[in-house]
């Protein structure tokens, strides 16, 4: 699949089926991730790799949807800012670091059928307390992976002449 089908092909799955993910296809997946480019090549970040079955009430504490745990597999992506490269005027980039890795991660997942949803919404304190996550640990954004049970819904974006100045503002 070339680039710009990917991006167009790409969407919010909220349904899944209960398939479970081949460990080559996570693999190929995580390893998008670890590809991503990040500030100083630092890496500051972590993948959690969270199987939802037995675990879904857990996990509905994070984020109460139920389509959130029907998938296999929940991700979550962690920042760590104190291995971050920072700014001079003191912009620490973790976070920074850890959407692009993401964005690498699901964009490989739809490649590889996968669907996944961006999950921000979510209760990071009881992140913090339902996956032990340790001191410097920031959860930055969760994704359930899965094989799709719905279809993209046609996709609403601004247009390119509301986001794109030229020069100077």
């Amino acid at each position: 699949m070339d680039f710009s089908s990917l991006i167009t092909t790409r969407y919010s799955v909220r349904a899944y089926r209960a398939d479970p993910v081949p460990e080559g296809v996570l693999n190929r997946v995580l390893e998008a991730a670890r590809l991503a480019p990040t500030a100083a090549n630092r890496q500051p970040f972590r993948i959690l790799v969270i199987p939802t079955a037995g675990r879904e009430a857990e996990l509905r504490r994070v984020y109460d949807r139920a389509w959130f745990v029907q998938a296999p597999l929940v991700l979550i992506m962690c920042a760590l800012p104190g291995e971050a490269w920072t700014r001079s005027d003191g912009l620490n980039y973790a976070l920074v670091d850890a959407t692009i890795a993401m964005d690498h991660l699901i964009l490989a997942a739809t490649e590889a059928g996968l669907g996944t949803c961006w999950v921000a919404a979510f209760d990071p304190v009881a992140a913090r307390d339902v996956l032990g996550l340790s001191e410097g640990m920031e959860p930055v954004a969760l994704t359930p992976l899965g094989y799709p049970a719905d279809a993209p819904r046609p996709k609403q974006r601004k247009p390119l002449a509301d986001l794109v100045d030229r020069e100077r503002w």
